[in-house]
């Protein structure tokens, strides 16, 4: 057995190995909350050198504009039908004008979700009218579009309601004198500037007011903006860690430089001014690579810093391209290792487990990074969403990444389909690891676990936390997070049950869950695997606060390859005051057959599945099954209908003790 070990103390990492499927080699760790002033892209390309190397917006040409209607007419045929036709259920249609009463809900109801179907289904409308047109190039949607345009640049706010905040103001209506920047803003802009591109030649015969309206509110709203105030949080020149949220208005900010900005000195401004955003993103990213969002953010976390990347490379004709740096190779990487068995991720935080990965990113990422395992999981998943058989998805209206998935299909569905099943990995900076019974295969057990601290982005108090898949299939789960309202992003956050340890398969003890914080987190890790087991250790005590009474409590989580799955955890308290309660999570229907047995129904819908049993001490615990129906619709496309908590109590009060959990067949 070889052993990595890592030990946080004081809010720093002493030795951590690094990732073990690159093998045993060592390394220091900075501590997670320090910055390590990398700055990959500020430091090698100046303003000065940006004037020299990027092109000008009439010389950058990434995609074929829709009067190049000859290399349209190559997609493949039922993709270019696909799309007429979506197109064509939007001719003659009406644009609904949100309400400033449903954009007030988010403050008196905390809903954000039917502002937000409104102002994406418009989004959704016009990219579809956009490339209907580019496909059949016959200006019948033109007047569509010139609607669509003209409603989206007549909004008062491009962002959603859970996001104007950040105005002075404060939350509630959006105040037009003060533009601020969130996600969807910057997606707006984004969708303006490809419709610009892409038919600025046939919208202006119609009116070249049209696209003087595009620049205009794209420039007042997005570029002057962005190029003038520091004070975002996003942008990271706070001091406060950034997010996704840095790297994904960054990719629709400089594509909308690229095609709208014109004045050559505050092109190399804004675009210098990306770098700068973009490197407060890295200089604070895990090396191993690891997001901390899960895999479901990491598509607009490292899957928009490659997006980033992709458009510097193309608008420098190669002269910006940090491709071959290890950290963003390992960025890039983390997507097939947080794969489990299709359609299933490791789904930490606030992820969802079923994630419908892009394709084309995926391909195009490991292409560029040279990782063939990489290209070959985009290609899996190609096959797997049918692409090429219809027309092109892009969430609210994602041209900037529907664009490059049409004019890469051939590639794309030709090339080599590989399944990233991983037998072992294990990410010590963000500190995850998981393990498979086989290499290359879904059959037998996946466990998967974490350590790290309750302060992460996308936080849910789940120090300590596993999960187990068997054949492909979920067991013991971790449940995700139910759909966004206010009390999400606010300071009642772990009121909500998908937040608490106490759902999470984790020991509530003396009545205390974990806490949130960043003192709030896990010591003494360590991982080990040979061919026959994995093992994964840790102290979780320390994220639990004080009432809890909890000295130390060491969870060992070991697989043994083709045979079952033991937690075992060894505690010792200051005091016992209540019963200690563990708690399991299930998809599958726990029965409780006899007293240490607890028999797992497969689900009717899914056939041929082996029978689970989750074995205990009947001696030291009572088991109880909860059900949880589910009626948030995000949870339901994860689980169906309902999941269920095995509740074991202790049937004593112990100062200290030792259990053991074990999941087979």
């Amino acid at each position: 057995m070889k052993w990595i070990r890592s030990r946080a103390k004081s809010g720093s990492f002493l030795l951590i190995g690094l990732l073990a499927v690159l093998g045993n080699v060592s390394f220091v760790s900075p501590s997670p909350n320090q910055q390590e002033d990398r700055n990959l892209l500020r430091g090698a390309y100046s303003v000065e050198k940006l004037k020299n190397i990027i092109l000008t917006a009439e010389e950058w040409h990434p995609f074929p504009k829709a009067s190049e209607h000859d290399v349209w007419e190559k997609l493949p045929e039922g993709v270019r039908l696909a799309h007429i036709q979506q197109a064509e259920k939007h001719l003659d249609c009406e644009w609904t004008t949100p309400k400033a009463s449903v954009f007030m809900e988010y403050v008196r109801t905390g809903n954000r979700s039917h502002y937000q179907s409104i102002s994406f289904g418009r989004r959704a409308k016009l990219a579809e009218l956009v490339l209907g047109e580019c496909v059949e190039g016959k200006g019948r949607f033109l007047d569509d579009i010139m609607n669509g345009v003209w409603t989206i640049c007549e909004e008062t706010y491009w962002g959603v309601p859970a996001h104007v905040g950040a105005q002075k103001r404060g939350s509630g209506l959006p105040d037009v004198t003060e533009p601020t920047v969130d996600l969807f803003a910057a997606e707006t802009a984004m969708l303006l500037a490809w419709t610009d591109y892409l038919l600025g030649e046939q919208l202006d015969p119609i009116s070249p007011l049209i696209r003087e309206r595009i620049h205009h509110e794209v420039q007042r709203r997005i570029l002057s903006v962005n190029l003038e105030r520091d004070d975002f949080w996003w942008m990271g020149f706070g001091g406060r860690v950034v997010n996704n949220w840095n790297p994904w208005i960054c990719s629709n900010w400089l594509t909308a430089v690229l095609i709208l900005e014109k004045d050559g000195m505050r092109r190399s401004q804004s675009i210098h001014k990306i770098l700068r955003c973009l490197d407060n993103f890295l200089n604070t990213y895990p090396r191993d690579g690891g997001c901390d969002e899960g895999p479901g953010y990491w598509d607009r976390a490292g899957g928009s810093l490659y997006d980033c990347l992709e458009l510097l490379q193309s608008a420098s004709k190669g002269q910006i391209e940090i491709f071959d740096r290890p950290l963003i190779k390992e960025i890039g990487r983390y997507i097939g290792r947080a794969y489990i068995s299709h359609p299933y991720f490791i789904n930490f935080a606030d992820a969802a487990a079923r994630i419908n990965a892009s394709a084309s990113l995926i391909f195009r990422y490991g292409k560029s990074i040279g990782d063939i395992d990489m290209m070959g999981f985009g290609a899996f998943l190609a096959k797997k969403q049918q692409l090429g058989e219809s027309y092109i998805r892009g969430s609210f209206g994602a041209l900037g990444r529907v664009l490059p998935m049409l004019f890469q299909l051939e590639e794309l569905i030709e090339a080599e389909s590989r399944e990233p099943l991983v037998k072992d990995f294990w990410l010590p900076e963000l500190q995850v690891m998981a393990a498979r019974s086989s290499d290359g295969s879904n059959r037998g057990f996946y466990v998967a676990a974490k350590g790290g601290h309750n302060a992460e982005s996308h936080n849910h108090n789940d120090v300590g936390n596993f999960i187990v898949y068997a054949d492909g299939h979920p067991v013991i789960i971790d449940v995700g997070v139910e759909t966004y309202t206010a009390k999400t992003f606010s300071d009642r956050r772990y009121d909500i049950w998908t937040m608490q340890s106490a759902f999470h398969n984790l020991p509530t003890i003396n009545g205390v869950m974990q806490k949130n914080g960043r003192e709030f987190k896990a010591t003494d890790l360590k991982y080990g695997t040979t061919e026959k087991s994995a093992i994964f250790s840790l102290d979780i005590s320390s994220a639990y606060p004080e009432e809890a009474k909890v000295r130390f409590w060491m969870r060992t989580i070991t697989l043994n390859r083709g045979k079952n799955i033991i937690v075992r955890d060894k505690y010792r308290l200051g005091e016992a005051t209540e019963n200690l309660q563990m708690n399991l999570m299930c998809w599958r229907k726990p029965v409780l057959d006899q007293e240490g047995v607890i028999r797992l129904e497969n689900p009717e819908e899914i056939h041929n599945l082996k029978p689970i049993v989750v074995r205990y001490d009947k001696r030291k615990f009572e088991a109880n099954v909860e059900t949880i129906p589910l009626q948030d619709a995000r949870l339901r496309s994860s689980w169906g209908e309902q999941l269920f908590r095995i509740v074991l109590t202790a049937k004593r009060k112990l100062l200290g003790d030792e259990f053991a959990i074990k999941i087979e067949r």
